[in-house]
């Protein structure tokens, strides 16, 4: 996101400062919602090995688990590095470059939850219902997780960019 879009005017008479601010609290409103869904993701991929099951797992399910929980601590981490990036450039009067860069780690979080949410779902589904099942629903998961994350934020932005028809 380029710096000079938290600056446009949105007709709220805020000043560049209080648009920085608002951005910065609702991008922080986003992040914890992410965090408390890769929490709940990583808290169950944490109790696996101590299931009597685990012992069963096959090389690709265990590489798999073990993929898994490395993203989910890869995306905790791109949740926490707002946070971190805030409390380094706290006081230099760097909130354009702060809001900018929080957007873009929020949106690699996002991705991060993406995978997460497949390789689980995969992991699960490879255990429970077999490999090809799992395949299927995995790519089935995909390709809504893309509508979902994709098209329709593309959507609606594009939509919002035409003028409005004649019936308003």
């Amino acid at each position: 996101m380029d710096d000079m879009e938290f600056l446009e005017d949105d007709k709220r008479g805020e000043s560049p400062n209080q648009k920085l601010d608002r951005n910065w609290m609702e991008l922080l409103q986003e992040l914890r919602v992410l965090q408390t869904g890769v929490q709940i993701l990583a808290g169950f991929l944490l109790t696996l090995p101590f299931q009597a099951k685990f012992d069963t797992l096959d090389s690709f399910q265990v590489a798999l688990y073990l993929f898994n929980v490395m993203v989910a601590a890869l995306t905790t981490a791109l949740i926490l590095l707002p946070v971190s990036v805030h409390r380094r450039l706290f006081r230099k009067r760097l909130k354009s470059v702060l809001v900018a860069s929080a957007d873009f780690m929020a949106k690699s979080a996002l991705s991060g939850v993406a995978v997460l949410i497949v390789g689980t779902a995969l992991l699960v589904y490879d255990v429970v219902a077999g490999r090809s099942a799992a395949l299927i629903a995995g790519g089935a998961i995909v390709v809504v997780l893309v509508f979902l994350l994709l098209v329709v934020p593309l959507w609606l932005s594009n939509r919002s960019r035409r003028p409005p028809g004649p019936e308003g």
